[in-house]
């Protein structure tokens, strides 16, 4: 194999003394901000930083299990829906490893996990302007420089504080990224360290010893639920599974993948949404748990076709699956089992469960920005539920003070509640980085389609946009009852 080849490095706009502030600092460092750092490194007019405490990049290193894949296609990497021709396209990485004609070969669309991660750190290792070790503390506006500062705390290999540093910045993109959710029955547990109570984040690297457990119960019917159930039952026993798997939902439900339905996550429904009255869109984003919290039809028939090899000799394998169950508390028992105390809402009854071990497949939540930006809370302007407002172009509604300066906060994967489902999706990374690079630069340096689905979301009521009869004038809008 050749080495890879040193990408090209253009010779960005450097501060003239220490203090003078850069146009863009973004803070933390996933795929989101990785995208952004990778479009906006040819914007050689910009002088940009971005900081992560993590010591390197890594991309949910508890579920690279073998096999799993991208639920989004290889085009949905960091840049290519923006600018197919970047030299940190997914195609280029494959390039410079010698490997584009083993993956033509392999026809894979959906690549798997661990090539993506992979990928992203090939990224992160020979992007410049990336600065790992470092905990960002404050964001705060300095009304006399009419600057943003920020202030990071350098960490050494160990995570112990090194050095404080300050820098200054015209704007400023927040991309810390969700948390692993653990429900609150459940979170006693999972600080004691003497029965395993493992959220799904950390699976492969608590799997031994969660698979040396008698009894096992995996909780939560999403892709990862799914992953970590089937990679338990393939290294269990034929006939000595024991295995539970519970979900609140109704059932162990298909993703929505249709070719419509993907269209939720475009820019066109992204716009569509971010316009609906906050009411509307609070109400809609759980009746879409389909769209984002189902199990792909692959990794369901591979259970299936798991369980039904375990029959082909008589008896059925000791594994109950049970969706439409909560979990209403739970307790250890013997300090070495767990007892959850069960709730089937639909039949109204109550049951409990002793097991050896649980892993909580409970999904993440968006970690909350109150904390880092509490020094700005003055100038933040929220919604009704006190979260933070976001314009269409993923920015902060912030104080004019600050904006008529020409600064402002932007926000990567923190939006779902203006956005929509596809705040989370990797499929508009870079759809959502050239938007911010964009309205930041006040140019166009990665010009963006104006349709991106077949679906038309919602109906308009602009006259001018009414579609023209054959002879040519435009018809009424009718209005359509049940």
């Amino acid at each position: 194999m050749t080495a890879a080849p040193t990408p090209h490095t253009p010779q960005h706009a450097q501060p003239s003394q220490p203090e003078a502030p850069r146009d863009l600092v973004g803070i933390g460092i996933g795929p989101f901000n990785l995208s952004l750092a990778a479009l906006a490194h040819p914007l050689t007019e910009l002088d940009t930083a971005f900081y992560e405490q993590r010591p390197a990049f890594h991309w949910h290193p508890g579920l690279l299990l073998d096999g799993a894949t991208l639920q989004v296609p290889f085009l949905a990497d960091l840049v290519t829906m923006a600018d197919p021709a970047s030299h940190w396209s997914f195609l280029n990485y494959l390039k410079t490893r010698d490997r584009l004609f083993p993956f033509y070969f392999a026809e894979r669309f959906h690549i798997q996990r661990a090539e993506y991660d992979a990928y992203c750190r090939w990224v992160s290792e020979n992007l410049p302007g990336l600065h790992f070790g470092h905990q960002v503390d404050a964001v705060r506006w300095n009304p006399e420089r009419r600057l943003f500062e920020v202030d990071f705390t350098q960490l050494d290999t160990e995570g112990e504080a090194e050095a404080l540093g300050r820098t200054y910045t015209k704007n400023v993109v927040l991309g810390v990224g969700t948390a692993p959710y653990i429900p609150e029955p459940l979170r006693p547990l999972a600080e004691a360290p003497t029965v395993p109570v493992i959220h799904s984040a950390d699976y492969l690297t608590h799997r031994d010893r969660l698979l040396a457990a008698d009894h096992i119960t995996v909780i939560g019917s999403g892709q990862s639920g799914a992953e970590v159930f089937l990679d338990l039952l393939k290294h269990r026993p034929h006939g000595r599974e024991k295995l539970h798997w519970l979900a609140r939902t109704e059932a162990f439900a298909p993703m929505e993948y249709s070719k419509l339905g993907l269209e939720h996550f475009t820019p066109d429904y992204t716009r569509y949404f971010h316009a609906l009255p906050e009411a509307v869109r609070d109400g809609l984003v759980p009746a879409q748990w389909q769209l984002h919290k189902g199990i792909d039809d692959a990794t369901i028939a591979a259970i299936h076709d798991e369980l039904y090899q375990r029959t082909l000799h008589g008896g059925w394998p000791d594994a109950t699956l049970t969706p439409g169950v909560a979990v209403r508390t739970a307790g250890r028992v013997a300090a070495t089992k767990v007892e959850l105390h069960l709730e089937h809402r639909r039949q109204n009854t109550r049951s409990r469960l002793t097991t050896d071990a649980v892993v909580l497949a409970t999904g993440y939540r968006e970690r909350p920005l109150d904390e880092m930006l509490a020094g700005l809370d003055p100038y933040l302007r929220r919604d009704s539920a006190e979260r933070p407002r976001i314009d269409e172009q993923f920015r902060l509604v912030l104080d004019p003070s600050l904006t008529t300066a020409g600064s402002n906060i932007y926000v990567q994967n923190a939006e779902r509640h203006t956005h929509g489902v596809g705040a989370p999706d990797l499929g508009l990374a870079a759809w959502r980085s050239a938007t911010i690079l964009n309205t930041l630069t006040g140019k166009d340096p990665y010009p963006l389609p104006e349709r991106t689905a077949f679906t038309t979301f919602g109906l308009t009521t602009d006259e001018n946009r009414a579609p023209r009869n054959q002879s040519g004038e435009r018809g009424n809008l009718i209005e359509l009852k049940n």
